[in-house]
């Protein structure tokens, strides 16, 4: 291949890449756009916070008191070593709340709940079901998709929240009931340390933003998918990696924004 052709290569691929971008920046501010007008059918958006979220509870629950447990056990190992083992408790909040709660919470919410959409979203427009509704002046976009896009940015943050509180509820039966550090100390230098608005604000923030994020990755690559088995297979397969690297991503983003020193 001669410089020219390669160049010519090059410059296709990268419009073809800042169209896909200019299409899904389009796609997004419709299905924003068509959010709010869910809202008079809460019905929809509450059956989808219940499929999302809801069904979601078990892995986010496990997923943080695993967690809580191994984060407890590394704390104390480390924290022993300089004579700071009270501070267990509010080492594991701040890890929680800052970081891990929210970020385990958006790959574990992209794995399942993000695949469970994409895949639905897929095999309706599979089966049809969406040119039907747009045969009977029905938007897809509103009927179906919004519902699930407010759904899944109102479910972030709770799941965030249980994970994190499920998580230093199992740090505290490590550190307190098996290890044997003071109960006050653990609580009181949590409560001491941790800032409702820097440290868990920020921590919801980043559920939210994450929410945002990954609900909107499965709905676009969902409804582009081509309409075949084969092609809903590679869908579920590309929500799982483009909503985790933008997950990492944005909370690198979010994190320099958020806690460097001014």
């Amino acid at each position: 291949m001669n410089p020219l052709d390669l160049a010519a290569a090059l410059g296709r691929g990268i419009i073809d890449r800042l169209a896909v971008l200019g299409h899904a920046a389009l796609f997004f501010a419709d299905l924003a756009r068509h959010m709010f007008s869910s809202l008079r059918r809460p019905q929809l958006t509450v059956t989808q916070v219940h499929a999302i979220g809801n069904r979601s509870l078990v892995i986010i629950a496990a997923s943080g008191a695993a967690v809580g447990l191994v984060l407890a056990l590394q704390g104390y190992l480390t924290l022993s070593r300089y004579g700071q083992a009270e501070s267990l408790g509010l080492l594991v909040a701040l890890a929680l709340a800052r970081e891990l709660g929210p970020v385990i919470t958006a790959l574990l919410y992209a794995g399942r709940a993000g695949t469970s959409l994409t895949a639905e979203i897929g095999l309706m427009k599979a089966g049809e079901q969406l040119v039907a509704m747009e045969m009977m002046a029905v938007d897809p976009r509103v009927r179906v998709l919004a519902p699930r896009f407010l759904a899944g940015i109102l479910s972030m943050p709770l799941l965030g929240a249980v994970f994190s509180a499920v998580g230093i509820l199992a740090a505290y039966v490590v550190g307190v009931w098996m290890i044997g550090i003071d109960e006050g100390q653990f609580w009181s230098q949590m409560q001491d340390g941790v800032d409702v608005f820097d440290d868990i604000g920020n921590g919801v923030i980043k559920t939210v933003v994450f929410g945002i994020a990954t609900t909107f990755i499965a709905l676009y690559v969902g409804y582009e998918s081509k309409a075949t088995p084969e092609g809903v297979a590679l869908a579920t397969t590309r929500t799982v990696v483009i909503s985790s690297l933008s997950v990492l991503f944005l909370d690198f983003i979010l994190t320099a924004l958020m806690f460097s020193s001014p």
